[in-house]
């Protein structure tokens, strides 16, 4: 059986900042860079949160024998806040849209929690090999937050289609 994590981690997604770094001189007197993220305090908290809850799942779970190494299947389901203009006197509206097509995209927030679950679920996010990423509202009664699940594939190669022969035309 190949060793797995699966968790949810509830509050309002943030995305993953883009990085900046920069040098600062040191006490020691020598060159040492800074890194920032633009994502800032919001996105400080949620990296926090999700890897609380990686952690917790991560010791909690039969899966601790340290972080995953190898090839790994990423699975990301957001969950967003439905804006309060999408709801009338009679609930949702029906021209509401299904689907959060909005920022955050979702790549960046995917990019928050591979950063948050480096060194707790795996050893580099470079270890995702597959990748499923979905964005979504909560519907009354959902927690707003993302639910990860991190596999080890059995089989990478049979899931990866190889290229055609004639891959260089255009359809």
């Amino acid at each position: 059986m190949s060793r797995g994590l699966e968790f949810f981690v509830p509050g309002s997604p943030v995305a993953g900042g883009s990085k900046r770094a920069f040098p600062v001189k040191g006490r020691d007197g020598k060159l040492h860079v800074s890194v920032t993220d633009a994502s800032g305090p919001k996105g400080k908290e949620w990296r926090a949160a999700i890897r609380f809850a990686a952690a917790a799942a991560a010791t909690g779970g039969e899966m601790y024998g340290g972080p995953l190494t190898g090839p790994l299947r990423l699975t990301l389901c957001f969950f967003l806040q439905r804006p309060q203009s999408h709801f009338g006197k009679r609930g949702l509206q029906a021209s509401a849209p299904p689907f959060p097509t909005t920022k955050p995209d979702v790549l960046k927030l995917a990019r928050a929690v591979e950063d948050a679950c480096t060194g707790i679920v795996w050893v580099d996010d470079a270890q995702v090999v597959m990748e499923d990423l979905r964005k979504a509202y909560a519907d009354r009664g959902e927690r707003i937050g993302v639910h990860v699940r991190v596999e080890q594939p059995v089989v990478i190669r049979q899931l990866v289609a190889p290229p055609a022969a004639d891959s260089g035309r255009l359809l």
